[in-house]
């Protein structure tokens, strides 16, 4: 899971307990003028992301690490339902796709702070 923060004009993501381990990162961190955008996305590990370059990936279990599919993302989930995807421009990144423990809130958060 992760913990979804904004302030001082920048979106930042960070990456609890083991999910660092199985993702290979620790946080992500952008300017909020680079982020387009917020959306839940309860289908974010039936989808395919491509290619995992760097991470851990068990179909339908947990998706987490960078994955490659003419464009770049970068997956933490366990618990599609709880999954925000946070699309990106500028960035190494097209887009994120976390899992959070309030995707709604999260969303509006995201989507208000980039109004």
């Amino acid at each position: 899971m992760t913990e979804v923060e904004i302030g001082d004009g920048r979106l930042r993501v960070v990456v609890e307990g083991f999910d660092k381990v199985l993702a290979l990162r620790s946080t992500l961190e952008m300017p909020l003028s680079h982020v387009r955008g917020a959306s839940q996305d309860p289908e974010a590990l039936r989808e395919r992301h491509g290619l995992r370059l760097a991470g851990t990936s068990l179909p339908g279990v947990v998706a987490a690490g960078t994955f490659f599919d003419g464009e770049w993302w970068f997956l933490d989930v366990h618990h599609p339902e709880r999954a925000v995807k946070i699309d990106l421009d500028h960035e190494h990144y097209a887009a994120l796709i976390v899992e959070v423990a309030d995707p709604e809130g999260t969303v509006r958060a995201i989507n208000a702070a980039i109004r």
